[in-house]
């Protein structure tokens, strides 16, 4: 059993901010052994004297800012001429990871002994919070910040298992041990995709995507082609030339970026504060989502994953078409906490994408009305000059969109809507343990005063 987590020190909050960014990047190394834990055999066989120690409310907030909090606006320093691209921004508010296009693709979940969390994103706040927000990270009130920023989604930890198929056998001994606080980014993939496609069929971009499942077919923009008349480049001597699976890897990669930005900024805050923690493996198609009671679906996974008719008519009579669940969206008590743009949230693939444009340029969108909550000296006059999508490469969105959706079931065509692949765990160290089998210089003086500096 966990203790209760003990009492902050104010002296560990001075501290905290006195330390400086070198500091924590040399110091900053994965330590996984905790109190409270063990390991059974091999060379570093060893059982904590100590019980599981949670971490405090003010330790988990320093986290939890470090992971995603919000810090103020976003400058929004680009060219937003016709043509220039700098329209493709989606946000205008900052937090202490980047993200493509500001479009905040990541959410982070926080699960303990007593509770499990998501934090807000920034576009998951209302316009009148924000202002309350920046001030309170001004003043370095995280607490209250951590406090503002969070909704429970469980009075207990949810975790999936630890098991192959799950996770490797490296982290089984460690994962979701009693005392530690973990941390697993989810990322959104619509939002992203979306985004890039608006700006991918413009007509200074005019990229042309076929479908490498369907011959190298147009993904539903053939009439959008430069061959029949339309403003896309389909000529292959033009060098704009995409695939789907190509498409949908890069913003895989770039959401991926993002998400380890988080697990980096835990790290060095780990560091920090004089903690134990490390990344770790999460990719599972369902099994965060699973335990985080999210709203699935289920395939066949001969569909899931693409096959032809004859393989998934063969994996049929086989009996061997296993049902595959992915997520869809996150509610609590009637309410939407994380929906993509795609059904069921949205009627079609048609209407996810007009949402999706409407947040940015709809009468109160991020660069119409909303660009009075910005940092621009006079954000009328510069969303006044932000152009909206052409209306062919709105078109052109819609078709290509709509033809992923219809044709393989789920938007994106190669994986959900919504995906994990590493989280992060926060301990406290075991000083004994790293004592016994390390060099002195395996912690630094953080982790051997944590206590006295945090707990008195």
């Amino acid at each position: 059993m966990s203790k209760t987590a003990p009492p902050t020190s104010p002296s560990g909050e001075q501290e905290l901010s006195r330390y400086s960014l070198l500091d924590a990047l040399r110091g900053r190394r994965s330590r996984r052994f905790g109190l409270g834990m063990h390991i059974d055999n091999g060379p570093f066989a060893f059982k904590s004297r100590h019980a599981p120690l949670p971490l405090t409310e003010a330790e988990e907030a320093a986290l939890a800012f470090a992971a995603c909090g919000v810090t103020g606006y976003a400058l929004a320093d680009l060219s937003f001429g016709i043509g220039q691209g700098g329209s493709m921004l989606a946000g205008l508010l900052g937090r202490t990871v980047a993200s493509p296009d500001a479009i905040n693709t990541v959410s982070v979940v926080i699960t303990n002994d007593q509770a499990t969390y998501l934090l807000k994103r920034p576009q998951d706040f209302s316009p009148a919070e924000i202002p309350q927000l920046i001030d309170l990270v001004q003043q370095g009130d995280l607490v209250e910040l951590y406090r503002r920023s969070r909704i429970k989604l469980a009075d207990k930890r949810a975790a999936p298992p630890v098991q192959p198929s799950y996770n490797f056998n490296i982290n089984r001994w460690s994962l979701y041990a009693p005392g530690g606080s973990y941390f697993v980014p989810l990322n959104e993939m619509t939002g992203i995709y979306i985004n890039a496609v608006l700006e991918a069929f413009d007509k200074e971009m005019a990229l042309f995507i076929r479908d490498e499942r369907a011959n190298f077919q147009p993904a539903g923009i053939g009439r959008f082609a430069r061959s029949k008349g339309g403003h896309l480049e389909d000529g292959f001597s033009s060098g704009r030339q995409g695939t789907i699976l190509a498409i949908e890897m890069s913003l895989a990669e770039a959401a991926a970026i993002e998400q380890g930005m988080v697990l980096q900024n835990i790290g060095l805050m780990a560091q920090a504060l004089g903690l134990g923690g490390f990344p770790n493996f999460a990719r599972h198609e369902s099994g965060w989502f699973e335990a985080l009671d999210f709203r699935l679906a289920r395939k066949p996974a001969s569909q899931y994953l693409g096959a032809n008719p004859f393989i998934s008519k063969i994996l049929g009579i086989l009996g061997q078409d296993t049902p595959v669940a992915y997520p869809l969206g996150l509610e609590r008590n009637g309410t939407v906490l994380l929906k993509p743009f795609c059904p069921p949230y949205y009627p079609t693939m048609t209407d996810a994408v007009h949402a999706f444009v409407t947040l940015k340029f709809g009468p109160q969108g991020i660069f119409r009305g909303g660009a009075a909550n910005s940092a621009w000296s006079d954000p009328a006059r510069a969303a006044s000059q932000i152009p909206a999508p052409s209306p062919a490469a709105l078109a052109a969105t819609v078709a290509y969109c709509e033809y992923i959706y219809k044709k393989y079931g789920r938007f994106p065509a190669y994986s959900a809507p919504f995906r994990t692949v590493l989280g992060f765990q926060a301990t406290h160290v075991d000083v004994e343990f790293y004592d016994q089998f390390y060099k002195p210089e395996a912690l630094t003086e953080r982790q051997r005063q944590h206590m006295s500096q945090w707990h008195g």
